[in-house]
Formats: C-alpha cells, structure tokens, sequence
C-alpha cells in the first residue's frame, strides 16, 4: 500500500520548499584546482538557511554543550543536548549558538559575521542593533585552522554566536569581500513567560491515516504574564525534527478558556499533524580506509576520494523498520585520526537509488546535508536501462542521515517523502513549538515559549 495516494489535504500539512542551490565543484577536477568563484556583491540576501558560495561547505549551527552525541552500530543516537542541538538558546545563553563551517581552497579568506532581529514570519524588524545587541553589528571571525593531510584543502571556520538581549527570531549572516553574505542561518533565544505543553494526540479519521500520521496537541497556559487578546495575539509554530521546511504556521486555538487563562490547540482534521514517515537511511563515511555501513565501494586513489553506496529501493508500501537513527542530520568525524573538523577529508559521494520507473517529479537526497531544500547537486538522474536514480555530491568524512524526496508539482507544497520513503505513525521523530507575541507598542515578535517532544523515542 502506497501512502502518497493519501487525500491531497493530508499532503499540504506544510509550508514551501523551492528547489535552492547549485552543483559545489567539478567532480572531475583535482582537489588542487576545485575552486569556486567568489561571490558577486551583489548577492541577494536570504532569510534563510543557506550557502551563497560554492566554496563553503559543511556548515553546522548548534548549541554548543561539551556533550558528545553516540554513534551506535545502526546509526546516531539523538540526544536534545548534544552537539547536533539546532540553535535555540534561552535568553540566559549560558552555552552560546556556535557556528561551523569550511572554506575549500588554500587561502583563509577575511569573514566577518553580523545579525539580524526578524519577526515571526522571517522579515527584518526595525530595531536597531543597539536594542539587541550590546556590541557592534559586526563580528571578525579570526578563529580558523586549516585542514591536516586532506586530498581536498580547507580551513575551518568557528564562531561563538554573542549574546542578545531580546528573545525571538535572528539570522546570523557570513560575510566575505565586499559584504557580498556566504551563509545564512536561522537562530531562535526564547524566554518561558509562559507555559507551553505539548503532548501526542489521538488521530480521528480512516485506519490508514491513523497509522501513517503523528498528531500533536498543545496548550498554553498565559496566568503568570498579562496578555492582550490571547487568541488573536498569541502565534505558534510547530515543527518536525527542528525543520523549517514542513512547519506548521497559522493554527489558532480551538478552545479559549478564559478563567483559566488557557489556550487549547486540539485539532481533528489533521492541521497540526505530520506524517510519520520512516526512519531516516544512513551511511558511515568516518573511515575512508574501510568500508562503513552503507558503503559498497571506495576509490581511495582518486582525488577526491570516490565513495559508492549501496544500492537503495523504495521503502513505501514496506513494513515499518525501528532501529535509532539521527533524523536526517549528519556528523563530521575521522575514525583513523579524530578530530574531524580539521582531519575529515572530502570524498565525492555517489548515491543508488532502484526505482522501477520515473517518479511523477525530479528527485533530490534531503536532510541537513542539503539545508532541508531541494538543491541542484543534490538532484539525482534516472538510468532506464538500469532502472535507478544516481547523483554524486562532494560530502566531507563522517556519518550521514538522509531521505529521497521528489519535488512537488506546486511550488506551495512540500517535499514529497512518502513517495520513496512511505510514513508510519510509530518512527521516532522530534518535534518543537514556538510560541510568539508581539507586545504593544514593540516592533519585533518576542518568543516568549519553547517546548520539546521526543515522539516514540526508545
């Protein structure tokens, strides 16, 4: 049973994904000569996560703990406080957001960084920098070292976020000569004005949706801060494993229990629920000296190194397979020599996908290996004569979780993963809600709450 013959309403549960980006290098060329043009100056600036120079890859944005995440046998288990945390920070920020990321080539260019306050739908407020920051706009990244014994040259870049002194939405953005921005990257600093609960709930509807989507329900509880017209006022945002492609936005409250001072946020027609999906697959890249899971080949006398996976098929229609996965994010490690910030080589990653026939759309690899959008070197090609999907992307040494995605007919839609990927409501996924209010008078949307689900976590 195939689930992406759903009814269309259960498949627009989300906001857009337009395909984004361009091929990084020349997969032929040595690692010596894979250099990128510098930006143009000009570059559009976008209120999103996203890579504006082919030269800059492997970008992580994270909450910087001291913990370290497990890599298991089968894949990585997801701990909220490891490394892999996404960027949100209470409004104390006693562990700061950091940022990572490299620059291919063999000269450390100049970079300095600055921010940008948004409201809630990722728009520039008018404050200025002075009532959210305490220092000037504009950051000097002077921390970076350049890789060890690596076919394909970088240096890598860090940067400890500063802290802010308002809660809500900010884009932190890279940027090279001239300006022109490298990386952008959404950061969230909430404060607890109010109570946030967020639970699972109980699906209405036929047994095969029942089985195929994860509902959750939530409420807020406002007793200890004077709102003005909660219901109205008060705009939530709920998300699947921290991703800002398939959020949930404009869902109001279905009930508004005024003595109580609660918002209740029940649903029965699916708005606030997503599909399970399946557990992410995974490949382990951290040695190039051996095969890992999920490899077939490697061509380690190329350069870069040339890494084959196994051949894949689709899991739609196919019964659910538990086992722990990171959903969808990746790991930078050398299993031979640690330390895989500076000692992770690149390789050039081919991707094998069975497929009997061309799917309804292009097919893209997804996860935060392509920022969760549909990029150009990430998009697959279909052989029919060996009836299968094959792309190559040049990914750096370490551990990866991944889905297969086709494009969506509109552009309103989401990603379509249940065509490859099938969905159950038993996956273990993760899952946020962010609560905003704008008070009056101010010109910026506060966060004024964050709650945290683990779904089905084992």
């Amino acid at each position: 049973m195939r689930f992406r013959h759903l009814p269309y309403p259960l498949l627009l549960l989300a906001t857009a994904c337009v395909p984004l980006g361009t091929p990084i290098t020349n997969a032929d060329l040595p690692a010596s000569q894979q250099r990128a043009a510098a930006p143009a100056a000009s570059a559009q600036l976008r209120y999103y996560d996203y890579i504006y120079d082919p030269s800059v890859k492997s970008v992580q944005c994270y909450v910087g703990t001291g913990t370290t995440s497990t890599l298991t046998t089968t894949g990585l288990a997801t701990n909220p406080t490891a490394v892999l945390s996404p960027p949100i920070v209470p409004l104390s920020q006693e562990q700061p957001i950091t940022l990572e990321f490299d620059v291919l080539g063999e000269q450390p260019p100049r970079l300095t960084a600055k921010l940008i306050n948004c409201d809630i739908n990722w728009q520039p407020s008018t404050l200025t920098d002075l009532q959210f920051l305490d220092d000037i706009n504009e950051i000097n990244i002077n921390s970076y070292r350049t890789s060890v014994n690596t076919k394909v040259p970088y240096y890598h870049y860090t940067l400890a976020v500063p802290r802010v002194k308002l809660s809500g939405n900010y884009l932190l953005v890279v940027q090279g000569r001239g300006g022109a921005p490298l990386i952008s990257r959404r950061l969230l600093v909430y404060e607890n004005q109010v109570v946030a609960s967020l639970a699972p709930g109980i699906l209405a509807g036929g047994v095969e949706a029942r089985y195929a989507y994860q509902q959750l329900n939530f409420r807020i509880n406002y007793a200890a801060v004077e709102l003005l017209n909660p219901a109205q006022e008060v705009k939530v945002v709920l998300r699947q494993n921290f991703r800002w492609d398939n959020a949930h936005y404009n869902l109001r409250p279905t009930f508004v229990r005024d003595a109580e001072r609660v918002l209740e946020y029940q649903y029965i027609n699916y708005e606030n629920a997503f599909p399970g999906l399946s557990e992410y697959r995974y490949f382990d890249m951290r040695s190039l000296q051996a095969n890992g899971l999920g490899i077939a080949r490697l061509g380690r006398q190329a350069n870069p190194v040339q890494v084959e996976l196994l051949p894949e098929a689709t899991r739609n229609g196919q019964a659910y397979n538990q086992y722990e996965d990171a959903n969808g994010k990746r790991i930078f490690e050398n299993r031979e020599f640690g330390e895989g910030a500076i000692n992770g080589d690149y390789a050039q990653v081919t991707f094998n996908l069975r497929a009997e026939r061309p799917a309804p759309g292009p097919v893209y690899v997804l996860g935060a290996l392509s920022d969760w959008q549909l990029k150009d070197e990430f998009r697959l090609t279909y052989d029919s004569l060996q009836q299968r999907y094959t792309g190559r992307a040049l990914l750096k040494q370490g551990y990866y979780s991944y889905s297969y995605a086709v494009a969506p007919r509109a552009a309103t839609a989401p990603p379509d993963e249940l065509y490859f990927e099938g969905t159950h409501t038993e996956t273990e996924n993760q899952y946020d809600l962010l609560v905003y209010y704008r008070p009056p008078g101010t010109r910026t949307d506060l966060l004024i709450a964050y709650q945290y689900l683990d779904l089905n976590k084992r």
